[in-house]
């Protein structure tokens, strides 16, 4: 069955939902069906021979084993079974044929072993990480600890929110929790959901980083798909691991039967305050996608809006039973299902030292208005918002419209026209053959004062404008202009503002010809989402010509703007400290060399009772600055944590009278008031992320205990290209630089199939079907980096990273784990006294997830009917590989050994293993047991009608039982260790 054909059959099941546990088995039971298919095992299919990748259980037709051919007329093909559709036979252990290795240093043996050490997943107790120190990016323990957490004990399966503040760099921590489930066979099939503005950059980060590529759907990348695939087939099983906007896939009328029929081993949904809202389309989005998953990612800078119900509904995303009251919970409730850190908590100001430049000034440019300015401002202080003291009522029936025509105002006359428009043709609308239709008093004073203020502002020009003025002013002092490759981030609230100074900026400072149209880039909500991604990536190459970004809020979440840009420039005041805080946190980041330095403009006024910037935007940048500096976050200064809802309250306020001041202090009293004398969420979020659990010396999260053969991932590679490609320069048109670990070949054909997992984008623009660029060395990636952050082309790096991730290992693994025949083991002549059995054994759960994994040497196994010590056994098969002396500087001394006298010992030293499981699996299983006990026993007391109450429990409790170790393990023989001292005794006896 091809995966094409898996993939049909699969989609034309019902639901997708996990079979329900099974009761906890007997040792005498036998293991579920996915423990007898770990991933690496050989298994015949049709009577073909095919290497077992990944399985997952389905509703209906058993096992989905995916898999990779291995004998000659599958070799290198992609498949899919399923094992009550097709025969799926596993080779039995017993059966196991010896075979001599005739390879120099026995590379063969040593690479087979090595081959199935990596290609093995992580048990389920390993807690540790196995990968954090191997990608590029700098060691920052602090960026570990999300993976640390999502593995932990405390976890009944990987699912958590990491709520970082802005810069942290939580697509880093995101990452490296994704690498650690991958390499534990958890991350096979991967969604990640996205803004869409910053697709292109998550998926950029996540390839060149750690190696995982995500193929990116787009709404025209999902078009393309359905034009290729056949009619009806899934687009989301085309691909393993996707990256998609969630403004494409929130349709949920549209891609709800296709995500429904879709099981995922993991979910991202960045930016995840934006699910809050019960009802709203990305809530209905992430309730469909919560259940299909294993593990579960959420991240946000701003977790929640201030509502502890709402947090709650958040948090229940990841474990229904967190929290059993909604309105009232503590920080140890969830304190495993959520992390946070500011800039200024200690384990992150410590290790960030020399990492993060220290944040710059953030200076109030005051900007006195002109006369056409101050005529504007007269008109709005004397009708629309005369002061209280004079008693005189603003010429408008709706209280909150006169503020938004200030807001519009103090970002520029061009704004200022199109919210005067809009409004007179609302107003215009409800008035029908002279009859006023609307709420409220005929608006003809209204009309009138709007009319006479469109003629104010009608046939303004950048001269009018105190702030375009000042702006010019401060570009040039800046260093931004036609010889300067200085670049700066302009945001303004409106997009009639940005559209206008993109139009009018770069001549006023002295650009000409082709520069004056490519110097500037405007980028707002109405943008489609690969123009904003251009944007973007775009700003972040040092070789193009754009220079100033004139960016809306949409900005302000999520996008890296750091790379070549330390300048910012409010041309207005977003009226919300969270805005402001979002908005400097676009170049205040992670990787930031500079010092970020912060410009703000602000419109002055002489006319008594004129409501200029130093209303409300000055005070508003100094609270943001000291909030910034002392707490590392704004969010709680005013208990409100939306930033809609800060700037409504803070409107509302002014209406009654009070100062920016008056208004923070008093909503933040407020909700310290509703939560009986304290802000529950500021104080609850203060509580959690700064106390490192089960971390190493330092605050190091602990290393997994990996067994490895090979010194690393270099000498890996080395070898198994020379046993693989016994030619490498003639097979492969090799190039390799030996200082600089750098590898250039000719991929091929099977290893370009491989590649169509790779972004497109990358592999169209490097070429990668005719040549590959990769290397060892991070310093040599890294600088790869840079240089295309410094193209103009690309910014994909021409030369990639080779993690352990990395496409290219995964290939050359499978190519290694072939070279060897179905179900072969090869004989290695070692310094051991006795025959010596190398046995991998494997306890899984009922999720066919490995719970113990031991890499046994057994010494001693005499043949069925011959009498012999009793067999010796441990679990420490690279110890003894060591002790042996097997390495890459033994000999190869090519002895005669007697096969069928190793063959005989082969059931006895399976029996052993076996027993020596058996006798061990509980004092293994208490990692897993303890955990999951706690889990069921808060389950038992927990209740909430809300989410289905006990069908909920029920399913729940199924769900920890099955991650129990159950049935008998799986046993494998890998080698045997044979002594050159026995050849040599039986030749003369013979």
């Amino acid at each position: 069955m091809t995966v094409d054909q898996a993939d049909a059959a699969r989609d034309a099941q019902q639901g997708g939902a996990p079979a329900a546990a099974p009761e906890k088995e007997t040792s005498e039971q036998q293991a579920p069906e996915t423990a007898k298919y770990p991933p690496g095992a050989q298994i015949e299919v049709r009577d073909e021979e095919w290497l077992v990748r990944n399985v997952t259980r389905t509703a209906h037709d058993g096992d989905r084993i995916e898999a990779v051919g291995v004998s000659e007329f599958v070799r290198d093909q992609e498949a899919v079974f399923f094992t009550a559709l097709d025969d799926v036979q596993l080779m039995d252990p017993r059966r196991t044929t010896l075979t001599p290795d005739d390879s120099p240093t026995f590379r063969r043996s040593r690479l087979f072993l090595e081959a199935v050490l990596r290609k093995t997943p992580l048990p389920q107790s390993e807690r540790g990480l196995a990968l954090a120190e191997t990608f590029l990016l700098d060691s920052l323990p602090y960026q570990h600890r999300p993976a640390q957490l999502a593995l932990s004990g405390r976890n009944l399966r990987p699912r958590l929110l990491i709520a970082d503040v802005v810069g942290l760099g939580k697509t880093l921590e995101i990452g490296l929790t994704l690498a650690e489930l991958i390499r534990r066979g958890r991350g096979e099939r991967i969604l990640v959901v996205t803004p869409q503005h910053v697709l292109e950059q998550f998926q950029h980060e996540l390839w060149t980083r750690f190696a995982i590529p995500l193929i990116r759907l787009d709404s025209v990348g999902i078009e393309r798909i359905q034009r290729e695939i056949p009619a009806g087939r899934n687009p989301f099983t085309y691909f393993k691991r996707v990256i998609v906007s969630i403004d494409t896939l929130k349709n949920t009328d549209q891609y709800k039967h296709h995500l429904e029929r879709i099981r995922w081993d993991a979910v991202v949904i960045d930016e995840s305050h934006n699910l809050i809202n019960r009802g709203s389309l990305r809530n209905q989005l992430a309730r469909l996608l919560a259940p299909q998953t294993d593990a579960l990612i959420l991240a946000s800078a701003t977790p929640h809006n201030g509502d502890a119900r709402s947090f709650a509904e958040l948090i229940s995303l990841l474990d229904p039973a967190a929290i059993r009251d909604p309105e009232r919970y503590e920080a140890k409730d969830i304190e495993h299902l959520f992390i946070r850190r500011t800039k200024v908590s200690p384990e992150v100001r410590e290790q960030m030292k020399g990492q993060w430049a220290d944040r710059g000034p953030s200076e109030s440019v005051y900007c006195a208005a002109t006369p056409a300015e101050e005529r504007i401002f007269e008109e709005l202080a004397q009708v629309w918002l005369p002061p209280q003291d004079t008693g005189r009522p603003s010429v408008s029936e709706s209280r909150l419209f006169p503020y938004t025509l200030l807001k519009s105002f103090l970002s520029s006359h061009v704004a200022l026209t199109a919210t005067v428009d809009t409004r007179i043709k609302t107003l215009t609308a409800k008035t029908k053959d002279g009859v006023w239709k609307g709420d409220g008093k005929e608006p003809a004073a209204e009309l009138a004062a709007l009319h006479r203020l469109k003629d104010l502002g009608a046939g303004l020009t950048e001269a009018d404008s105190a702030k375009f003025r000042s702006l010019v002013e401060q570009l040039r002092a800046i260093g931004v202009g036609p010889k300067s490759d200085t670049r700066v981030v302009v945001f303004s609230e409106r997009v009639q503002t940005l559209e206008w100074l993109r139009r009018t900026v770069p001549a006023a400072l002295g650009f000409k010809g082709k520069a004056l149209t490519e110097a500037a880039r405007v980028m707002h909500g109405g943008l489609s989402d690969e123009q904003q991604m251009q944007c973007v990536e775009d700003f972040g190459l040092a070789d193009t010509p754009v220079r100033i970004l004139f960016t809306g809020d949409v900005a302000s979440e999520g996008v890296n703007l750091h790379r070549q840009c330390h300048q910012l420039i409010h041309y207005d005041v977003p009226w919300s400290l969270i805005r402001i805080e979002q908005r400097n946190g676009r170049i205040d980041r992670y990787g930031q060399s500079h010092p970020p330095e912060f410009r703000a403009l602000l419109l002055t006024s002489e006319v008594d009772g004129a409501k200029d910037d130093r209303t409300v935007a000055e005070r508003l940048l100094e609270r943001e600055d000291e909030a910034h500096r002392s707490l590392g976050t704004a969010e709680a200064v005013s208990g409100l944590y939306r930033a809609d809802a800060e700037e409504k309250s803070l409107v509302q306020d002014l209406l009654r009278g009070r100062t920016v001041d008056e208004s923070l202090d008093a909503t933040k009293q407020a909700a310290e008031d509703e939560d009986d004398g304290g802000d529950f969420l500021a104080d609850f979020f203060g509580a959690v992320g700064d106390d490192p659990e089960d971390a190493g010396e330092g605050g190091t999260p602990a290393a997994a205990d990996v067994p490895r053969l090979f010194t690393g991932t270099r000498e890996f590679v080395d070898e198994a290209i020379r046993e693989v490609f016994p030619d490498p320069q003639r097979q492969l048109e090799l190039d390799q630089d030996p200082e600089q670990g750098l590898l250039s070949f000719r991929p091929p054909s099977d290893l370009v199939h491989r590649m169509k997992a790779l972004p497109p984008d990358y592999r169209r623009e490097q070429r990668l079907h005719e040549r590959l660029l990769v290397t060892l060395n991070r310093k040599l990636a890294d600088l790869s980096l840079v240089r295309a952050r410094e193209s103009s082309s690309s910014s994909w790096p021409e030369i990639s990273l080779l993690t352990d991730l990395h496409p290219v290992v995964e290939w050359l693994t499978d190519k290694v784990l072939v070279r060897l025949g179905r179900q072969e083991a090869p004989v290695i002549t070692a310094d051991v006294d006795a025959p010596t059995y190398l046995i991998q054994g494997i306890f899984s759960n009922a999720l066919g997830r490995p719970t113990v994994v031991k890499w046994m040497a057994v010494r001693g196994a005499a043949a069925e009917g011959e009498a012999g010590t009793e067999a010796e056994v441990t679990d420490d098969m690279v110890g003894v590989l060591r002790g042996a002396g097997v390495g890459p500087t033994m000999a190869n001394p090519l002895h005669a050994h007697d096969l069928d006298t190793l063959s005989a010992g082969i059931p006895a030293a399976l029996e052993a293993a076996e027993d020596f499981l058996r006798r061990h699996r509980d004092e293994w299983d208490r990692a897993l047991l303890d955990p999951i006990q706690k889990y069921k026993e808060r389950l038992g007391d927990w209740e909430q009608p809300t989410l289905a109450g006990s069908h909920t429990k029920s399913q729940l409790a199924d769900l920890a039982d099955s991650l129990l170790t159950t049935g008998r393990p799986l046993l494998r023989v890998l080698a045997v260790l044979d002594s050159a001292a026995a050849d040599t005794t039986d030749s003369a006896a013979a």
